[in-house]
C-alpha cells in the first residue's frame, strides 16, 4: 500500500459532527470515510485516472 499523505484540515464543527455520524453509520472511521467521499467525488467528475477498489468501501 502506497504511504498516505498527512495535512491538517479545518473543518466546521457541525459539518465535523455530521460527517462523524455518517461515518459511524458506514462503519468507518471519520478519516476513512472523508477519502471516501473526496474518492468519490473525483471519480463522479472523471478526475480519477484509474478507479481504485479499496477494502473499506
Amino acid at each position: 500500500m502506497a504511504k498516505k499523505k498527512s495535512f491538517p484540515l479545518r473543518i466546521d464543527p457541525e459539518l465535523y459532527e455530521i460527517i462523524e455520524r455518517w461515518a459511524q453509520e458506514e462503519f468507518r472511521s471519520v478519516n476513512a470515510h472523508i477519502e471516501f467521499l473526496l474518492r468519490d467525488a473525483a471519480r463522479r467528475e472523471g478526475r480519477l485516472k484509474k478507479d481504485k477498489k479499496k477494502t473499506d468501501e
